[in-house]
């Protein structure tokens, strides 16, 4: 069973989702970290910003939050597994809100 949920945990979101993740992003996160993640009242969320931020902890921010910060946790939104798609889509340059047919 275990192997079963970490085949899951490793999976990207459908294009369908994807595109719902995308339009999250850069409506709901664009609030606090600027409309082209460039940043606001929150810090840039560029590849060049996040260069030196771990995969890992990019995911665990983003599902989690920062306690005793206005980073909420999306937890509630969100899977881990799209968490961990979000942060690898930052590392690369977040998409525009019409994504092209990415692979994963």
């Amino acid at each position: 069973m275990l192997a079963t949920l970490g085949a899951q945990a490793a999976e990207s979101p459908t294009l369908g989702r994807q595109s719902a993740l995308v339009r999250m992003v850069r409506q709901d996160c664009g609030s606090c970290h600027g409309m082209k993640l460039t940043g606001g009242l929150g810090p840039a969320l560029t590849r060049e910003a996040l260069a030196d931020i771990p995969l890992l902890t990019l995911k665990a921010t983003i599902y989690h939050g920062r306690p005793g910060t206005p980073m909420p946790p999306w937890r509630s939104m969100i899977s881990e597994s799209e968490a961990e798609w979000i942060a690898s889509k930052l590392l690369q340059g977040f998409p525009s809100e019409t994504p092209s047919k990415d692979k994963p």
